[in-house]
């Protein structure tokens, strides 16, 4: 890779005033010394100084030969080196300009304090530096920290080029502290704008970024000026007020959360030492009301409900916007633009919600999303309990219960759904097989001429809003036949089942696709494993050799056809496949192909998959018969045909998705060639990149512009969403993360801290005292005494972090959210009460620590 080259460039660019820098000139200055100098220029209290540039520091690197490839030795090298003349010259002449005297000397890098990482603590700040041979050593000492191992670490987790990293300095004058912290100006654990979180220790701010003191914890309401919670007495509700309105006013000038530290002296004066973006909230939606006393918004995730919680590329996007759309427009209400969507989805941090304000605060229907969730996210129906328990979600006043009744039938009315429940009770086989006959003819619909890329587009638009009003109606409608058909027999046998039963009864459902999708792909490896050439391919070689090989018609021939059978069948699905973006398994079969390799090991038959699910099939068979035989009368003989009826209907609850899916698979297949052109053009990098465009985008492309800055700024920000692990089941408009702010209560004696993290996380503890020589297993919980930004590397393996000492701001803390890993700290005697191997769970957002497999940690 070779040492850092350094530009020529006059002396009198190696230093500048704090003064003489602004949010522009992050290249120069770095992200502290641009955010710094941003706030001076604002007029906010920032104590003055200088930063020493990144130019001085390549100047600097190029005469140390240090090295980005080789870190241990570049750090090394400049930790050792002299300062060269000029920079020193630079350094003392504006050391002395102001005044000289006590500093502090703060790293500044280019990749610090941006708004998709914070790099807090990573490179190093020296405090209370006095003399020219002292700010020197101290500079040196920034420079090479640029080079530790958590530094290091955490570059390669954000995916930041080593090359394209610089260091700026800032010299700045030390405030003598009295009074010290932290202030955040959104609540870190759940995400609530206007909720001021603040940290205070006596002296300075330093004993609680390190996690060295617990410090004193307060809660303010900055909007409407109320101290809202408080653990200590260092600082006065007057103070906590100021300090609240002052974030407000950063906030307000940056245009987004900060993190910030403060300082006051002993003369009572309040200082700014430093603000950068809060980096671990989740976004709001571009639509979000800004005033939630007005008008507070609750929407539900369905990423969550579909178990997909990373991002969707901006077609998978652009397909929702478009279903919705098709959805209105079958209602009467179709949007102007139907690529835009309608307000029910909205999309933040590149998943899709769903508005749910107006059901919830309908009088009739606001328990309607409850009830739904309890069947099918239970965990987010009871996050919804506690969120309609807020005023600002109160049914409205004046609306008809018997209007909006009506309102919601005459909508069920207009899908056409009735007749269709109607005919698969009455007639469930043949309702069944007339069903999917339509929606058979539905999939080959014809939409249109595919000869040019404009006529692709039109043909994928009318695809995405005819085919699901048509379809997805009727095969809602037949499954909703069946799940009448199961109440109404619950209903009839009464308590002569149990619930047990009625479970077991639902065994071994005929007519589920993707029951069906597994056995077949488990025949397909029961034939694999019959031909010696398919068996030692599977064994020998990888599941990406093995895709590649099909894809050139050289697996062996047997394999080759079985797969491709498959594919013609299920080649539409693929994991994540609602993201219409993302390949099918047609595309590329590699995880199909690992699952077949791994179907060659499995040797007990009484394990195999259609053993089971024939085993499921006898158990639901007698169960039947046994509840049948305690039902006596006309019950009898109405409960055995409903129960008939859910056998032969419930299994379609799978059919809606995968009908969908192969809809999308086509929808896909329609747009994939113009990739090939638009790449072939220059107009787009590479013929995957299509799927990080909009259909607006995509018309504009083949009219020809240009739109690879586009799809690198989305690439971009999917590839930071990728690292997010934590995603929102119910977020609220003010930016609440509904489940960490209603957290459950913990189970009673157990250990109880401050909440630094939000999550749950279950684990083994690994009881680790000192960060030299350890080893934490992937997976373990962390439990230390305190955290500096030594321990940085071992979160990387932790699934959450159980501290002793520190508070909510401090380093561990702050790292813990950025990694996305929950963390409770201040837990007093941690690490004698938990010992290593003990089975955790640990609750961030509640703030607690249990033994799994227990009620409580005895304390």
């Amino acid at each position: 890779m070779g040492p850092i080259a350094a530009p020529l460039v006059p002396t009198h660019a190696l230093v500048r005033t704090l003064r003489d820098v602004g949010s522009g000139d992050i290249d120069a200055a770095g992200g502290k010394g641009a955010n710094l100098g941003e706030l001076i220029r604002a007029g906010f209290p920032v104590p003055d100084g200088f930063v020493l540039t990144t130019a001085a520091y390549a100047r600097a690197a190029e005469a140390a030969g240090a090295d980005p490839g080789d870190p241990a030795a570049a750090g090394s090298r400049l930790g050792g080196a002299t300062v060269p003349p000029e920079i020193a010259t630079a350094v003392r002449e504006g050391y002395h300009a102001m005044g000289a005297g006590r500093v502090a000397v703060r790293s500044s890098a280019t990749a610090e304090d941006l708004p998709d990482a914070s790099f807090a603590g990573q490179q190093d700040t020296i405090l209370d530096v006095e003399g020219d041979d002292a700010v020197l050593d101290a500079v040196r000492r920034c420079w090479a920290s640029l080079f530790n191992e958590r530094a290091v670490a955490y570059r390669a987790t954000h995916r930041v080029d080593e090359l394209a990293v610089r260091l700026a300095v800032v010299v700045q004058r030390m405030v003598d502290a009295d009074v010290a912290g932290v202030l955040f100006t959104a609540d870190p654990i759940t995400g609530t704008r206007g909720r001021a979180a603040i940290n205070a220790v006596r002296g300075l701010g330093e004993r609680l970024v390190s996690g060295a003191v617990n410090p004193d914890f307060f809660l303010v309401d900055a909007r409407h000026a109320r101290v809202l919670e408080r653990r200590g007495e260092v600082l006065g509700d007057a103070r906590l007020l100021e300090l609240a309105a002052l974030g407000r006013r950063v906030e307000s000038h940056f245009g987004r959360p900060q993190d910030i530290e403060w300082a006051i002296d002993r003369s009572a004066t309040l200082w700014l030492v430093q603000s950068r973006d809060i980096t671990t909230l989740y976004p709001l939606p571009a639509s979000a009301p800004a005033d939630p006393d007005r008008d507070l918004r609750v929407y539900f995730s369905a990423n969550v409900a579909q178990g997909v919680l990373e991002p969707f590329t901006p077609m998978g996007l652009q397909t929702f916007r478009l279903l919705g759309a098709s959805f209105a427009a079958a209602f009467g209400t179709a949007p102007a633009d139907p690529t835009l969507g309608v307000p029910v989805t909205v999309e933040a941090g590149m998943r899709l919600f769903l508005d749910l304000t107006p059901v919830l605060r309908n009088p009739a229907l606001h328990e309607l999303p409850g009830r739904a969730m309890s069947v099918m996210e239970a965990r987010s129906a009871r996050v919804l309990e506690r969120v309609l328990e807020d005023p600002r979600l109160a049914p409205q006043r004046g609306g008809s219960r018997l209007r909006s009744v009506f309102a919601a039938l005459r909508v069920v009315l207009r899908t056409g759904a009735p007749p269709v429940v109607i005919r698969a009770l009455a007639r469930p086989a043949a309702g069944r097989v007339r069903l999917l006959r339509e929606i058979d003819a539905l999939a080959e619909m014809d939409v249109g001429p595919l000869d040019t890329s404009a006529q692709r587009i039109d043909a994928f638009e009318r695809l995405l809003l005819t085919w699901p009003p048509r379809a997805f109606p009727r095969l809602a409608a037949t499954v909703l036949a069946g799940v009448i058909a199961y109440n109404a027999a619950r209903r009839l046998v009464g308590r002569a089942a149990s619930e047990d039963e009625l479970r077991t009864a639902l065994r071994g459902l005929p007519f589920n696709p993707t029951t069906e999708m597994d056995l077949a792909l488990w025949v397909l490896s029961r034939i694999a494993r019959t031909d010696p050439a398919s068996r030692q391919a599977l064994a020998e070689r990888s599941p990406d050799q093995l895709a590649d090989d099909y894809r050139a018609t050289g697996l062996p021939p047997v394999l080759q056809r079985e797969l491709g059978a498959f594919l013609v069948r299920y080649g539409h699905r693929a994991i994540a496949e609602i993201d219409l973006g993302l390949p099918r398994w047609s595309e590329d079969p590699a995880h199909l192909l690992g699952a077949l390799a791994n179907y060659q090991r499995l040797d007990d038959a009484a394990v195999a998959p259609d053993a089971q699910f024939t085993r499921g099939v006898r158990e639901a068979e007698a169960a039947l018969t046994n509840i049948l035989a305690r039902v006596h009368g006309p019950r009898r003989i109405l409960a055995a045909a409903f129960l008939r009826r859910v056998r032969q209907l419930l299994g379609l609850r799978e059919m809606p998705k995968f009908q969908a899916i192969r809809t999308f698979a086509r929808g896909r297949a329609i747009l994939a060639p113009i990739g090939a052109e638009l790449a072939s053009a220059g107009r787009i990098a590479k013929p995957d990149d299509l799927w990080f465009l909009t259909l607006p985008d995509m018309r504009r492309a083949v009219a020809g512009d240009e739109v690879r800055a586009v799809v690198a700024a989305r690439r971009a920000e999917y590839a930071r969403e990728l690292t997010r692990r934590r995603v929102p089941r119910v977020l609220l408009s003010d930016g609440t993360d509904a489940e960490a702010a209603y957290a459950s209560p913990a189970a009673e004696g157990a250990l109880r801290g401050t909440p630094a993290s939000p999550g749950t996380a279950r684990g083994v503890a690994r009881v680790i005292r000192s960060p030299a020589g350890a080893v934490l297993e992937p997976g373990e919980v962390l439990v230390a005494p305190s955290t500096d930004p030594g321990w940085t590397p071992l979160f990387l393996t932790a699934s959450a972090l159980v501290m002793e000492m520190g508070g909510m701001m401090s380093h561990g803390a702050v790292v813990a959210r950025e990694y996305g890993i929950p963390a409770v700290v201040g837990v007093p005697d941690a690490t004698e009460l938990i010992k290593t191997g003990e089975g955790l769970i640990v609750d961030g957002s509640g703030g607690t620590v249990a033994l799994e497999g227990s009620e409580h940690i005895a304390q």
